[in-house]
Protein backbone atom coordinates (compact mmCIF):
# COMPACT_ATOMS: atom_id res chain seq x y z
CA UNK A 1 0.00 0.00 0.00
CA UNK A 2 2.88 2.33 0.91
CA UNK A 3 4.57 1.55 -2.42
CA UNK A 4 1.40 2.50 -4.28
CA UNK A 5 1.19 5.76 -2.32
CA UNK A 6 4.82 6.64 -3.06
CA UNK A 7 4.39 5.68 -6.73
CA UNK A 8 1.31 7.91 -6.88
CA UNK A 9 3.23 10.83 -5.39
CA UNK A 10 6.05 10.34 -7.90
CA UNK A 11 3.54 10.27 -10.78
CA UNK A 12 1.83 13.44 -9.56
CA UNK A 13 5.23 15.15 -9.15
CA UNK A 14 6.30 14.05 -12.64
CA UNK A 15 3.06 15.35 -14.18
CA UNK A 16 3.36 18.65 -12.33
CA UNK A 17 6.97 19.02 -13.47
CA UNK A 18 6.02 18.24 -17.07
CA UNK A 19 3.17 20.76 -17.00
CA UNK A 20 5.52 23.40 -15.58
CA UNK A 21 7.99 22.70 -18.39
CA UNK A 22 5.20 23.09 -20.96
CA UNK A 23 4.12 26.37 -19.35
CA UNK A 24 7.67 27.69 -19.41
CA UNK A 25 8.02 26.76 -23.08
CA UNK A 26 4.83 28.58 -24.04
CA UNK A 27 5.55 31.58 -21.82
CA UNK A 28 9.03 31.91 -23.31
CA UNK A 29 7.59 32.88 -26.68
CA UNK A 30 7.96 36.59 -27.47
CA UNK A 31 4.85 38.52 -26.48
CA UNK A 32 4.96 40.49 -29.72
CA UNK A 33 4.73 37.26 -31.71
CA UNK A 34 1.76 35.99 -29.70
CA UNK A 35 0.08 39.38 -30.09
CA UNK A 36 0.51 39.20 -33.87
CA UNK A 37 -0.87 35.65 -33.98
CA UNK A 38 -3.92 36.58 -31.93
CA UNK A 39 -4.56 39.62 -34.13
CA UNK A 40 -4.15 37.58 -37.31
CA UNK A 41 -6.63 34.98 -36.05
CA UNK A 42 -9.12 37.72 -35.18
CA UNK A 43 -8.74 39.35 -38.59
CA UNK A 44 -9.24 36.04 -40.42
CA UNK A 45 -12.38 35.21 -38.45
CA UNK A 46 -13.84 38.69 -38.88
CA UNK A 47 -13.29 38.53 -42.65
CA UNK A 48 -14.98 35.14 -42.79
CA UNK A 49 -18.00 35.81 -40.56
CA UNK A 50 -18.38 39.55 -40.17
CA UNK A 51 -19.50 41.20 -36.91
CA UNK A 52 -21.53 38.83 -34.72
CA UNK A 53 -23.46 41.49 -32.76
CA UNK A 54 -23.33 39.75 -29.39
CA UNK A 55 -24.75 39.41 -26.70
CA UNK A 56 -28.37 38.46 -27.50
CA UNK A 57 -30.63 40.40 -25.13
CA UNK A 58 -32.94 43.39 -25.14
CA UNK A 59 -31.52 44.88 -21.93
CA UNK A 60 -28.63 44.52 -19.49
CA UNK A 61 -30.97 42.71 -17.12
CA UNK A 62 -31.72 40.14 -19.82
CA UNK A 63 -28.02 39.69 -20.50
CA UNK A 64 -27.31 38.88 -16.84
CA UNK A 65 -30.22 36.46 -16.63
CA UNK A 66 -29.17 34.82 -19.89
CA UNK A 67 -25.58 34.44 -18.68
CA UNK A 68 -26.81 32.46 -15.68
CA UNK A 69 -29.38 30.38 -17.57
CA UNK A 70 -27.00 29.41 -20.37
CA UNK A 71 -24.87 27.30 -18.02
CA UNK A 72 -24.77 23.70 -19.33
CA UNK A 73 -27.29 24.24 -22.12
CA UNK A 74 -27.60 25.77 -25.59
CA UNK A 75 -28.90 29.23 -26.37
CA UNK A 76 -32.09 27.99 -28.04
CA UNK A 77 -33.24 26.57 -24.70
CA UNK A 78 -32.29 29.80 -22.96
CA UNK A 79 -34.34 31.81 -25.49
CA UNK A 80 -37.42 29.72 -24.65
CA UNK A 81 -36.92 30.37 -20.95
CA UNK A 82 -36.33 34.08 -21.57
CA UNK A 83 -39.55 34.33 -23.56
CA UNK A 84 -41.47 32.80 -20.64
CA UNK A 85 -39.83 35.30 -18.28
CA UNK A 86 -40.88 38.17 -20.56
CA UNK A 87 -44.41 36.82 -20.77
CA UNK A 88 -44.56 36.74 -16.97
CA UNK A 89 -43.12 40.28 -16.68
CA UNK A 90 -40.20 38.81 -14.74
CA UNK A 91 -37.35 40.66 -16.46
CA UNK A 92 -37.29 42.85 -13.40
CA UNK A 93 -35.10 42.65 -10.30
CA UNK A 94 -37.98 43.42 -7.92
CA UNK A 95 -40.22 40.70 -9.36
CA UNK A 96 -37.35 38.22 -9.44
CA UNK A 97 -36.66 39.00 -5.79
CA UNK A 98 -40.28 38.41 -4.79
CA UNK A 99 -41.16 35.32 -6.82
CA UNK A 100 -40.78 32.02 -4.88
CA UNK A 101 -38.02 29.70 -6.07
CA UNK A 102 -40.50 26.97 -6.97
CA UNK A 103 -42.48 29.27 -9.27
CA UNK A 104 -39.34 30.64 -10.89
CA UNK A 105 -38.12 27.10 -11.57
CA UNK A 106 -41.34 26.32 -13.46
CA UNK A 107 -40.94 29.43 -15.63
CA UNK A 108 -37.32 28.73 -16.61
CA UNK A 109 -37.79 24.98 -17.11
CA UNK A 110 -36.83 25.07 -20.84
CA UNK A 111 -33.28 26.09 -19.84
CA UNK A 112 -32.80 22.78 -18.02
CA UNK A 113 -31.68 22.13 -14.42
CA UNK A 114 -34.47 24.53 -13.51
CA UNK A 115 -34.33 24.06 -9.73
CA UNK A 116 -30.57 24.60 -9.63
CA UNK A 117 -30.70 27.58 -11.97
CA UNK A 118 -33.59 29.14 -10.08
CA UNK A 119 -31.47 29.03 -6.92
CA UNK A 120 -28.46 30.49 -8.73
CA UNK A 121 -30.50 33.28 -10.26
CA UNK A 122 -32.06 34.07 -6.89
CA UNK A 123 -28.58 34.08 -5.31
CA UNK A 124 -27.52 36.76 -7.79
CA UNK A 125 -30.72 38.75 -7.21
CA UNK A 126 -30.25 38.60 -3.43
CA UNK A 127 -26.64 39.77 -3.79
CA UNK A 128 -27.69 42.61 -6.12
CA UNK A 129 -30.29 43.88 -3.65
CA UNK A 130 -28.10 43.50 -0.58
CA UNK A 131 -25.03 45.21 -2.03
CA UNK A 132 -26.28 47.47 -4.83
CA UNK A 133 -29.92 48.27 -4.13
CA UNK A 134 -31.24 46.00 -6.89
CA UNK A 135 -29.58 48.06 -9.62
CA UNK A 136 -26.81 47.18 -12.08
CA UNK A 137 -25.63 50.74 -12.70
CA UNK A 138 -23.49 51.09 -9.52
CA UNK A 139 -21.46 48.04 -10.59
CA UNK A 140 -19.90 50.07 -13.41
CA UNK A 141 -18.05 52.27 -10.92
CA UNK A 142 -16.56 49.46 -8.81
CA UNK A 143 -12.93 48.58 -9.72
CA UNK A 144 -12.89 45.65 -12.13
CA UNK A 145 -10.91 43.24 -9.92
CA UNK A 146 -13.10 44.05 -6.94
CA UNK A 147 -16.43 43.54 -8.72
CA UNK A 148 -15.22 40.33 -10.37
CA UNK A 149 -14.17 38.95 -6.99
CA UNK A 150 -17.55 39.92 -5.56
CA UNK A 151 -19.42 38.19 -8.41
CA UNK A 152 -17.37 35.04 -7.89
CA UNK A 153 -18.41 35.00 -4.24
CA UNK A 154 -22.02 34.35 -5.29
CA UNK A 155 -22.95 30.69 -5.07
CA UNK A 156 -23.43 29.42 -8.63
CA UNK A 157 -21.52 32.20 -10.40
CA UNK A 158 -18.31 30.77 -11.86
CA UNK A 159 -15.55 32.53 -13.81
CA UNK A 160 -17.18 32.25 -17.24
CA UNK A 161 -20.54 33.52 -15.99
CA UNK A 162 -18.90 36.35 -14.05
CA UNK A 163 -16.86 37.43 -17.08
CA UNK A 164 -19.94 37.25 -19.32
CA UNK A 165 -21.82 39.55 -16.93
CA UNK A 166 -18.88 41.93 -16.74
CA UNK A 167 -18.25 42.11 -20.48
CA UNK A 168 -21.71 41.91 -22.00
CA UNK A 169 -23.95 43.46 -19.35
CA UNK A 170 -21.64 45.91 -17.57
CA UNK A 171 -19.36 46.67 -20.54
CA UNK A 172 -16.20 46.05 -18.55
CA UNK A 173 -13.06 44.72 -20.32
CA UNK A 174 -13.00 41.20 -18.91
CA UNK A 175 -12.26 38.62 -21.62
CA UNK A 176 -14.62 35.64 -21.64
CA UNK A 177 -13.10 32.23 -22.28
CA UNK A 178 -14.87 28.92 -22.65
CA UNK A 179 -14.56 25.44 -24.15
CA UNK A 180 -14.35 26.88 -27.68
CA UNK A 181 -11.58 29.28 -26.66
CA UNK A 182 -9.50 26.61 -24.97
CA UNK A 183 -9.83 24.21 -27.89
CA UNK A 184 -8.76 26.83 -30.43
CA UNK A 185 -5.83 28.05 -28.33
CA UNK A 186 -4.53 24.53 -27.70
CA UNK A 187 -4.82 23.41 -31.31
CA UNK A 188 -3.00 26.50 -32.52
CA UNK A 189 -0.22 26.14 -29.97
CA UNK A 190 -1.06 29.34 -28.13
CA UNK A 191 -1.26 27.70 -24.71
CA UNK A 192 -0.17 24.49 -23.02
CA UNK A 193 -2.67 21.58 -22.90
CA UNK A 194 -2.99 21.63 -19.11
CA UNK A 195 -3.99 25.28 -18.89
CA UNK A 196 -6.35 26.71 -16.31
CA UNK A 197 -9.22 29.12 -16.94
CA UNK A 198 -7.15 31.94 -15.47
CA UNK A 199 -4.18 31.19 -17.74
CA UNK A 200 -6.37 31.08 -20.84
CA UNK A 201 -8.00 34.38 -19.90
CA UNK A 202 -4.57 35.88 -19.24
CA UNK A 203 -3.35 34.80 -22.69
CA UNK A 204 -5.84 37.17 -24.32
CA UNK A 205 -5.77 39.97 -21.77
CA UNK A 206 -1.96 40.20 -21.75
CA UNK A 207 -1.72 40.45 -25.52
CA UNK A 208 -4.81 42.42 -26.51
CA UNK A 209 -5.77 45.98 -25.65
CA UNK A 210 -8.45 46.13 -22.91
CA UNK A 211 -11.24 47.03 -25.31
CA UNK A 212 -14.85 46.04 -24.56
CA UNK A 213 -15.98 45.97 -28.19
CA UNK A 214 -12.86 44.05 -29.24
CA UNK A 215 -13.21 41.46 -26.46
CA UNK A 216 -16.89 41.10 -27.27
CA UNK A 217 -16.29 40.51 -30.97
CA UNK A 218 -13.32 38.19 -30.50
CA UNK A 219 -15.16 35.85 -28.16
CA UNK A 220 -18.20 35.75 -30.43
CA UNK A 221 -16.01 34.92 -33.45
CA UNK A 222 -14.29 32.10 -31.54
CA UNK A 223 -17.67 30.62 -30.66
CA UNK A 224 -18.69 30.81 -34.32
CA UNK A 225 -15.61 28.97 -35.62
CA UNK A 226 -15.96 26.51 -32.75
CA UNK A 227 -19.48 25.64 -33.83
CA UNK A 228 -18.63 25.42 -37.52
CA UNK A 229 -15.16 23.90 -37.64
CA UNK A 230 -13.26 23.62 -34.38
CA UNK A 231 -15.55 21.28 -32.47
CA UNK A 232 -14.63 18.14 -30.53
CA UNK A 233 -14.08 16.53 -33.94
CA UNK A 234 -12.25 19.18 -35.97
CA UNK A 235 -13.23 20.02 -39.56
CA UNK A 236 -10.09 21.82 -40.67
CA UNK A 237 -10.85 21.80 -44.40
CA UNK A 238 -12.42 25.12 -45.30
CA UNK A 239 -11.88 26.62 -41.84
CA UNK A 240 -10.93 30.32 -41.91
CA UNK A 241 -7.92 29.37 -39.77
CA UNK A 242 -6.79 26.43 -41.91
CA UNK A 243 -3.74 28.33 -43.17
CA UNK A 244 -2.46 28.86 -39.62
CA UNK A 245 -0.17 26.28 -38.08
CA UNK A 246 -2.36 23.92 -36.09
CA UNK A 247 -2.96 20.43 -34.79
CA UNK A 248 -6.23 18.52 -34.90
CA UNK A 249 -5.49 17.10 -31.45
CA UNK A 250 -6.15 18.80 -28.09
Amino acid sequence: MRRQFIAGKILIYSMARRNKQIRNTINARPRAKIRRELQAIYDALLRAYGPRNWWPGESKTEVVIGAILTQNTNWKNVEKAMERLRHGNLIDWSRLRDIPNEELAVVIKPAGYQNLKARRLKNFVTWLWQHHGGCLDPLKDVPLDEIRKSLLSINGIGPETADSILLYALERPSFVVDTFTGRLARRHGLIHPAHTYAELKQLFELHLAPDVAGYNEYHALIVEVGKRNCGPTPRCAGCPLERFKHSSCD
